[in-house]
Formats: C-alpha cells, structure tokens, sequence
C-alpha cells in the first residue's frame, strides 16, 4: 500500500499543510473534511496512511507535536481534531489509485478569503502528476501548481502586466519563482495567482506584492 501510494502521501500532507495555514488561527481547526476520487471501488482504497499523514499536515505547523503513521489517530483524538472521509467514484483507469484528494477545513476564517468556497469552509484540492503533488484548486479558482518550495497566493483584479510585475517585484529581490498559474471565475473579473518560490521572501518583498493596487489580498505558505 505505502510503495502504491508514495507520492499521494506527500500530497495528503502537504494539503494538509496549505489548509492550515490559510486558516486564521490554525489551531481553532477542530473538523476536516477530506474526500477522495477514484476509480476504484472505494473497499479497494485504503486510505488509512492518507489520512495519517494528511494528520501530519494539519499538526505540526501549529504544534510542537511530532506525527507518524503510529500516533496520528490517536494525535487527532487527543486535539479534538475530527476527520470526515469521503470516497468519491470517478470514470477512469483503476491502475491510478486516486484521481485528486480535496481538503476541506469547517467553522473557521480564513487568512486568504479567497480560499474559502461557497459553503464558507477552507478549500484546497490537489493531485500528482509524473509522480509530483500539484495543487489544483484554491476555494473557487483552479490553478495548476506544483508544490515543492513555498507559495504565494495573491487575489487579484484580471487585467494585463500582473504576472510580469509580481515576476519582476520577486526578481528583483532574488526571490527565484519555480511555478506560476494563473486562475479565474471569468475574464478581467478576479483571479488568484499561486507562485511557487525557492526561497522565503522578506516582509519587506511581501510588502511590495501587497502594495501593488489591483492585488486585493496574498498570503505566503510554507511547504
């Protein structure tokens, strides 16, 4: 199972991490939804280290606590921490294990609105691609970004030169960009850019996304 399933435990626990992180407050986190789409029949799925390390992701950025395969169940009790499982049947090939896996965060604010989606819950989906975990969905907006390094999500008013001038704001700071997507509902409405950077930027870097006057809001995640 752990061989079959290698690269979607690095994608549980990084969703995991990114939700909450876009959290304000992380540690209020008290019920988690997680849903998994496959084409396998959900009895052939066992998703028990998935959710272990999904655990993982959620833990140990608002703790000094230390999750493993062994603790992680037993970690979430103690917290009071309830994660809600979910397995969703897709048409496709059943040699893929999972298809995505969507991480939903309940009865929280968010320290990025944007993430959050219709019903008001934290909303992050992600998948792996050539073996890699890449982050999908923010709240409404798709995006297609790989998550290795760290990310900046800025919300944005859609309009022409905004990659070009965050891309240049990061350059000029030698802040190395090793992804960038671009999602929105609709065009010249709102988007949501996701930079995936090397380095960890300065306040000050951030400072200087965040005066830029069509970015409405951004946030920096560490992965």
């Amino acid at each position: 199972v752990l061989s079959e399933l290698a690269p979607f435990v690095v994608l549980a626990e990084k969703l995991g991490r990114l939700a909450v992180q876009l959290v304000a407050g992380g540690s209020g986190v008290k019920s988690v939804k997680v849903a998994y789409t496959s084409a396998r029949d959900p009895n052939d799925l066992d998703t028990r280290i998935l959710r272990a390390m999904l655990i993982k992701g959620i833990v140990e950025p608002i703790s000094s606590t230390f999750v493993n395969l062994v603790n992680a169940d037993y970690t979430a009790k103690q917290r009071g921490l309830r994660i809600i499982e979910e397995r969703i049947t897709h048409d496709g090939s059943p040699e893929i294990p999972l298809e995505s896996i969507q991480v939903q965060i309940e009865n929280v604010e968010s320290r990025f609105n944007s993430a959050l989606c219709d019903s008001g819950e934290v909303r992050v989906r992600g998948k792996v691609k050539d073996g890699k975990p890449y982050l999908t969905l923010v709240g409404s907006f798709s995006v297609n970004v790989s998550l290795e390094g760290n990310l900046i999500l800025c919300r944005q008013v859609d309009q022409p030169g905004m990659i070009g001038t965050v891309g240049g704001i990061l350059g000029e700071e030698n802040v190395n960009v090793n992804f960038m997507s671009v999602g929105r509902l609709a065009p010249r409405t709102h988007a949501v850019m996701a930079i995936g950077v090397d380095e960890e930027p300065g306040e000050h870097v951030l400072n200087r996304i965040g005066e830029v006057p069509a970015i409405e809001e951004f946030v920096f995640l560490k992965l």
